[in-house]
């Protein structure tokens, strides 16, 4: 490149929007206060939070009733069911008392009897059963998990379409309390409440296969109804297909069957893979055809089978785009003959089985209308199609065009090619149509619990319901973790939910106090101005691990062992393992590796499509954005009650690793353009400068990374996405600040000395 234009780009580089800009952790008296407050957490803390222990005490000691509500007394009041209830009310009477008990001070005596016929008679009860027990109420209910909730003085009568809908009144109540902080009802509160979906699933968020009954009744308190597992793997540990999926862990004997015995105890039903490789000759379509026989004989209690083209695929599996020449319209033919051998058989055992085609991984750009169309097409009717919500949306950024690479947030969706799919399904008058849709986490920012995004996710469920979206899958393999993001989906997963503003206030009071509302609302509306900003939607390292991950100035060292003189080789070792030796601590797709020959620009082929000044903009102006927030997000913490304070500076700290995911992952690609331009510089003047600027986001980065680890320590949920378990840990964020020490200490004073003297010589 001619110099004159190599100096232009960098007086650009030089003058774009940087995100060092700010202070690396935010306001530093913010932070002190609040890790001095936190204790340092283990590894797993957080699974075990979530898989032992009663429900944490959640009434507020000052809390009064107003003369507009009924408080239920510390004891003295009974829970009445129907002798006859089966397992899954019973199950919900035993849960909503221990609830009471642990989280509200409050003690009920369970007491059964053989009818309910006169529930409006008794007093001091809370009574739960299903509407044909209930005369005079539940006549407005129309499906199962439909249910009214009734409040008189000294009665609260919760009557469910079925035991599900009794339950899910029950768990309604806790939710009513849990924001009030106490246990106090509307009075004459007379809500009748229709579910808005079908199904609403989701993936374990501690564990390929960990699901405790703690964490299932949890779930359900969230208002799903069904979870899927086990990834990747046949309910009958049936062999799964090379090369990827033959290696995926076995269930261990029975287990399987026990998972879904206590997850029907807690009102959920199970979804489960069908993992096959179908080839269409009529042996491979009869072995197809026994598996499917064997996994419904032996687990009829299942409720469907999702069919995901990872896993269940026609001849050969390949990526989004990696088809290469081969005719997709055949492929979809072939692969939806496989599905419709699977409903077959599912149909002449059970017909009330769902079967749930998913073609994920066919390519989902905007362009690809017409050929997913096709693929709903050419599935059988009887079959409801998993759509993929939001991946492929096309969005425009200064007039450059992209679409979202993975699951993500910044676009609420439909995809073009989603919208076009749902129609298709309407128009062939399919069983139902459903959607992997992101509801409270995303891929995006994976290694993040949940997003405190709550008007772009709001903005996510009012376009599920404008499209029709009769049920849902709600994560993938970050699973579900709860949060008050998921608490708002619950709430607007049925009919009567309160406004947005109004359920935001009541979390904002909650969990901050009073007084603190406006603060807490004016962040959350900030970060989701941020969320529609991030350009950054593929499934590597940017958002997910930028705290983490490395910034080189040079080839490191191996930390782990190398193939490079042995008969191996070395890239085809490291490719079958996912591991680079010379940063092993995480698969190698996940920080950005340099191309040390600077042939190539890596930080300007991971921007694509974008160009890197518009990236790097918008990333720096989510971040900004982001900062915004977190200044009366912060205020609001630090004001709070001394009892509300540790939950407030957890939620404040997870925002700001989310911030300095974004600052992070500016700084490493503004890094490592600049390390390939001064690779590629022949001015040793215009090198100097470009090391000056290394060294100023080195230096910020320090300090930005000392946050991380700091707050990394403090919330074991940070980091953990179990497709790989943890993805940084704090041990992994320590790696990254000794090598940013090093960079800084021992690799850029050669360098700067070396370019001092060819400038003093005259050389370039």
């Amino acid at each position: 490149m001619h110099r004159t234009s190599r100096f232009v780009l960098t007086l650009i580089l030089f003058t774009l929007p940087t995100c060092t800009a700010q202070p690396a952790g935010g306001s530093a008296g913010f932070s002190t206060r609040a890790w001095r407050a936190l204790p340092v957490e283990e590894s797993y803390a957080f699974v075990k939070a979530l898989s032992e222990g009663p429900e944490p005490l959640r009434r507020d000691p000052a809390a009064r009733p107003s003369a507009a509500e009924v408080a239920l007394p510390a004891q003295g009041w009974t829970l009445v069911i129907a002798n006859s209830a089966g397992m899954v009310l019973r199950q919900a009477a035993d849960n909503f008392r221990a609830y009471l008990d642990s989280a509200m001070q409050t003690k009920l005596e369970l007491r059964t009897v053989d009818s309910l016929a006169n529930w409006t008679g008794l007093q001091r009860t809370v009574v739960a059963g299903v509407r044909d027990q209930m005369p005079g109420c539940g006549a407005a209910l129309k499906n199962p998990k439909d249910y009214q909730i009734v409040v008189a003085a000294d009665r609260v009568a919760v009557c469910g379409f079925d035991e599900r809908g009794a339950m899910y009144g029950l768990y309604n109540l806790e939710a009513r309390m849990n924001l009030r902080e106490a246990p106090f009802l509307p009075r004459n509160l007379n809500a009748v409440r229709h579910s808005l979906y079908r199904a609403r699933m989701t993936l374990s968020g501690l564990g390929w296969m960990e699901w405790p009954d703690k964490y299932l009744a949890t779930i359900a308190r969230y208002g799903f109804d069904s979870i899927f597992c086990s990834v990747y793997r046949n309910p009958n540990n049936a062999p799964g297909v090379p090369p990827y999926w033959d290696k995926i862990r076995s269930h261990p004997p029975g287990k399987m069957k026990d998972l879904i015995h206590r997850a029907a105890r807690q009102g959920l039903d199970v979804y489960t893979p069908i993992i096959y490789r179908f080839d269409s000759t009529p042996e491979n379509e009869e072995g197809l055809r026994k598996l499917v026989r064997d996994i419904v004989r032996e687990f009829p209690e299942i409720r469907g089978y999702v069919l995901l083209t990872e896993g269940f695929f026609y001849d050969k599996w390949f990526g989004a785009g990696g088809h290469g020449k081969q005719d997709l319209r055949e492929w979809a033919r072939q692969w939806a003959h496989g599905v419709e051998i699977v409903v077959e058989e599912c149909r002449k055992l059970n017909p009330a089985i769902e079967v749930l085609p998913w073609e994920y991984n066919i390519d989902f750009r905007p362009e690809q209308v017409e050929l997913k169309r096709y693929f709903v097409n050419q599935l059988p009717r009887d079959a409801i199609p998993l759509l993929t919500f939001e991946n492929g949306k096309g969005y425009e950024l200064d007039g450059e065009r992209g679409w979202l690479k993975d699951y993500a947030i910044n676009q609420v969706g439909p995809a073009e090619v989603t919208a076009a799919q749902i129609a298709a399904a309407r128009e062939r008058g399919m069983r139902a149509v459903y959607s992997k849709a992101d509801t409270f986490a995303s891929w995006q920012f994976g290694t993040t619990p949940y997003l405190p995004f709550p008007y772009q996710w709001y903005a996510r469920y009012q376009a599920l319901r404008e499209h029709g979206v009769d049920g849902t899958m709600e994560s993938w393999s970050y699973g579900f973790k709860p949060n008050f993001v998921a608490e708002i989906r619950a709430w607007d997963s049925w009919s009567e939910a309160p406004p947005l503003e109004e359920l935001l206030r009541q979390v904002a009071r909650r969990d901050f106090g009073p007084g603190s509302e406006a603060k807490a609302l004016a962040a959350w509306k900030s970060f989701s101005d941020a969320s529609r900003l991030v350009p950054d939607t593929g499934p590597n390292w940017g958002t997910c691990n930028a705290v983490a991950a490395p910034f080189f100035f040079k080839k490191p060292k191996a930390r782990a062992m190398t193939l490079e003189h042995s008969w191996n080789d070395q890239g085809l070792w490291s490719r079958e393992s996912q591991l680079n030796p010379h940063w092993p601590y995480v698969p190698a797709r996940l920080f950005l590796w340099p191309d040390f020959t600077n042939r190539i620009n890596v930080a300007d082929r991971y921007v694509k499509p974008f160009s890197f000044p518009v990236f790097q903009k918008y990333l720096a102006l989510a971040a900004d954005k982001m900062e915004q927030g977190l200044q009366s997000y912060r205020e609001a913490a630090l004001q709070a009650p001394v009892r509300k304070q540790v939950n407030a500076f957890r939620e404040v700290l997870l925002a700001e690793q989310l911030q300095r995911m974004m600052r992070s992952e500016h700084a490493l690609l503004e890094f490592e353009d600049l390390r390939y331009r001064l690779g590629n510089s022949r001015d040793s003047a215009e090198a100097l400068r470009l090391l000056d600027r290394m060294e100023a986001i080195l230096r910020a980065e320090i300090a930005r990374t000392d946050a991380s680890w700091e707050t990394a320590r403090r919330d074991s949920r940070l980091g953990y996405e179990w497709e790989q378990d943890y993805i940084y840990t704090p041990e992994t964020i320590n790696e990254k600040r000794k090598l940013l020490q090093l960079v800084l200490d021992e690799q850029l004073p050669p360098c700067r000395q070396e370019l001092r003297q060819k400038k003093a010589s005259g050389c370039h």
